[in-house]
Protein backbone atom coordinates (compact mmCIF):
# COMPACT_ATOMS: atom_id res chain seq x y z
CA UNK A 1 0.00 0.00 0.00
CA UNK A 2 1.56 3.66 -1.02
CA UNK A 3 1.77 5.67 1.71
CA UNK A 4 1.58 9.94 1.60
CA UNK A 5 3.62 11.79 4.53
CA UNK A 6 2.22 15.45 5.02
CA UNK A 7 4.46 17.15 7.06
CA UNK A 8 3.61 20.23 9.66
CA UNK A 9 4.90 22.78 11.11
CA UNK A 10 4.19 22.11 15.13
CA UNK A 11 5.00 26.07 15.89
CA UNK A 12 1.41 26.04 14.55
CA UNK A 13 -1.98 25.88 17.00
CA UNK A 14 -3.25 22.41 16.76
CA UNK A 15 -6.24 23.84 14.72
CA UNK A 16 -3.59 25.60 12.17
CA UNK A 17 -2.06 22.33 11.85
CA UNK A 18 -5.23 20.27 11.05
CA UNK A 19 -6.08 22.85 8.33
CA UNK A 20 -2.50 23.07 7.04
CA UNK A 21 -2.08 19.44 6.88
CA UNK A 22 -5.66 19.71 4.81
CA UNK A 23 -4.36 22.08 2.64
CA UNK A 24 -1.05 19.88 1.62
CA UNK A 25 -3.28 17.18 0.82
CA UNK A 26 -5.25 19.11 -0.99
CA UNK A 27 -2.02 20.32 -2.96
CA UNK A 28 -0.92 16.87 -3.83
CA UNK A 29 -3.75 16.21 -4.87
CA UNK A 30 -4.49 19.11 -7.07
CA UNK A 31 -0.81 19.31 -8.72
CA UNK A 32 0.91 16.29 -8.09
CA UNK A 33 1.11 14.89 -12.21
CA UNK A 34 1.81 11.41 -10.90
CA UNK A 35 -1.41 10.58 -8.31
CA UNK A 36 0.86 7.50 -6.99
CA UNK A 37 -1.06 7.55 -3.50
CA UNK A 38 -5.36 6.25 -3.57
CA UNK A 39 -6.08 7.18 -0.28
CA UNK A 40 -4.67 4.35 1.29
CA UNK A 41 -2.27 5.05 4.27
CA UNK A 42 -1.84 8.56 5.42
CA UNK A 43 0.84 9.65 7.98
CA UNK A 44 0.75 13.03 9.43
CA UNK A 45 4.48 13.90 10.53
CA UNK A 46 6.44 17.07 12.31
CA UNK A 47 8.81 19.61 12.42
CA UNK A 48 9.45 22.11 14.84
CA UNK A 49 9.02 25.04 12.93
CA UNK A 50 9.31 26.81 9.04
CA UNK A 51 13.06 26.82 9.45
CA UNK A 52 12.87 23.12 9.83
CA UNK A 53 10.44 22.40 7.29
CA UNK A 54 12.45 24.87 4.67
CA UNK A 55 15.29 22.21 5.59
CA UNK A 56 13.31 19.54 4.61
CA UNK A 57 12.32 20.81 1.67
CA UNK A 58 16.05 21.16 0.44
CA UNK A 59 16.84 17.72 1.45
CA UNK A 60 14.05 16.55 -0.62
CA UNK A 61 15.50 18.83 -3.68
CA UNK A 62 18.54 17.59 -3.27
CA UNK A 63 17.69 13.97 -3.43
CA UNK A 64 15.55 14.63 -6.43
CA UNK A 65 12.28 13.38 -4.34
CA UNK A 66 9.34 15.26 -5.28
CA UNK A 67 7.13 16.95 -2.93
CA UNK A 68 4.13 19.36 -3.03
CA UNK A 69 4.04 22.76 -0.54
CA UNK A 70 1.39 24.83 0.73
CA UNK A 71 1.90 28.40 1.55
CA UNK A 72 -0.43 30.20 3.77
CA UNK A 73 -1.53 33.89 2.93
CA UNK A 74 -2.63 34.64 6.72
CA UNK A 75 1.08 33.96 7.46
CA UNK A 76 3.06 35.82 4.92
CA UNK A 77 2.67 33.08 2.58
CA UNK A 78 5.32 30.97 4.88
CA UNK A 79 5.20 26.99 4.08
CA UNK A 80 3.45 25.52 6.40
CA UNK A 81 3.14 21.83 5.45
CA UNK A 82 4.33 19.56 2.45
CA UNK A 83 3.03 16.60 1.20
CA UNK A 84 5.72 13.73 -0.58
CA UNK A 85 4.10 9.89 -1.65
CA UNK A 86 7.62 9.30 -1.93
CA UNK A 87 9.12 7.43 1.36
CA UNK A 88 12.50 8.22 1.79
CA UNK A 89 15.39 7.85 5.12
CA UNK A 90 14.26 11.64 4.92
CA UNK A 91 10.56 11.39 6.50
CA UNK A 92 11.22 7.87 8.35
CA UNK A 93 13.61 9.87 10.51
CA UNK A 94 10.62 12.05 11.58
CA UNK A 95 8.43 12.08 14.76
CA UNK A 96 4.81 11.55 13.94
CA UNK A 97 2.70 14.77 14.63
Amino acid sequence: MKKLFVIVRKDLTPSQQAVQAGHALASYLLHSLNLRWKNEILVYLGVKNGFHLEKIKYKFKQAGINFVEFNEPDLNNETTAIATDQENEIVNQLNLL
